[in-house]
């Protein structure tokens, strides 16, 4: 099919799939994609492969054979991130909508067209869908509990729902010039979905029923589980960089701020926060408390006893109470690094490091 110039219809979405090793995951994602009612002509599939080296790659090849039409089709050396593939991924996307997938995830077959007439009707530049967790992924519930054709950010539970998985009108996104800060070797989603969202004129959610499901992969292997603490402690400071960037001082700033310190600023402390060199340890601590002395005010209070007390400690710089503490939780769960399986992580968080 081709429009009345003779040039190949635009698409209403390209979907972007950053893979990094995600075999067997991936092909449940990619059937999951072909599988989508809106049909072939409606979506593109911009498939980045970032280095794979466990067959994800020849798994991407074998679908742009059967699907040529549908798959546009990317290899690259291994960037150490989802930054750089999902920036390529954009470079190429020629759809009016942008939705990343996760390789280990994947969508319901009506997802696609469901989001995009949604978006069209309540002309939405940014979507979500509602998620459910597979295995024992967490996602957000709040912003989920009901369809809205627009929501606030901040009181309908949008600071919980950072992930890039959404639909972006296209057009917001170019003519502001957005992208992924490749830097980030983790949470890169979260200043690319902030600056979307703050710039949209409306935001929209389709949650009667479960359209996206994320995996959590059995070995936890992927990036943001496998940075160790000083290099998520110095992707969180850029996410603080970033809601001061877009946010005054006030309440829509500190909603964002209290998401921070409750999520990325607590997990710093897990179980695996004690068997740390000191040096680490005291890296890491002091970090958290420049964060909690600059951002904390007014903050801080509205955490949750435990946590609360987790970053006070943190705060004090009372390092040997803050072991005990994190020893006393069984919930805390450790999050040992297995950096052999990103080739070019090293090189980005040395860099980030210094």
């Amino acid at each position: 099919m081709t429009t009345a110039s003779g040039a190949p219809p635009r698409p209403d979405v390209s979907v972007v799939v950053s893979v990094y090793n995600t075999m067997p995951y991936l092909t449940r994602c990619l059937t999951s994609l072909v599988e989508q009612t809106i049909g072939e002509r409606r979506m593109e599939v911009i498939a980045v492969d970032d280095g794979s080296t466990d067959g994800s790659a020849e798994e991407i090849a074998r679908f742009a054979a059967l699907y040529p039409g549908l798959f546009t089709t990317v290899r690259q050396p291994n960037s150490g991130g989802p930054a750089a593939p999902c920036n390529r991924g954009l470079e190429l996307a020629a759809g009016r909508y942008v939705f990343f997938l996760g390789a280990d995830d994947h969508l319901s077959p009506e997802a696609l067209e469901r989001m995009v007439t949604m978006a069209d009707d309540c002309r939405s530049d940014v979507l979500l869908c509602k998620m459910v967790p597979v295995g024992e992924r967490t996602v957000p519930t709040g912003v989920f509990s009901r369809s809205s054709p627009a929501i606030r950010l901040v009181g309908d539970g949008l600071p919980w729902a950072l992930s890039n998985t959404k639909l972006f009108r296209r057009s917001l996104i170019e003519r502001h010039g957005i992208r992924y800060d490749e830097t980030m070797p983790a949470f890169s989603d979260q200043p690319f979905v902030l600056e979307a969202c703050v710039r949209a004129a409306r935001i929209s959610v389709l949650a009667d029923k479960p359209h996206y499901f994320a995996v959590r992969r059995a070995d936890s292997s992927n990036i943001t589980y496998q940075a160790p603490p000083p290099v998520r402690l110095r992707c969180t400071e850029r996410l603080f960089e970033t809601t001061c960037r877009h946010l005054a001082p006030g309440p829509l700033r500190d909603a964002f701020h209290k998401r921070h310190f409750h999520v990325e600023i607590f997990q710093l402390f897990g179980a695996d926060f004690p068997a740390l060199p000191e040096d680490v340890r005291e890296t890491v601590c002091t970090g958290a408390a420049r964060l909690i002395g600059a951002h904390g005010d007014g903050v801080l209070e509205r955490l949750d006893p435990g946590r609360r007390r987790t970053l006070e400690l943190a705060w004090r710089g009372d390092i040997p109470s803050l072991c005990a503490e994190i020893a006393r939780d069984p919930a805390r769960t450790p999050r040992p690094p297995k950096l052999g399986r990103f080739p070019a992580v090293r090189k980005l968080m040395t860099a980030m490091l210094g």
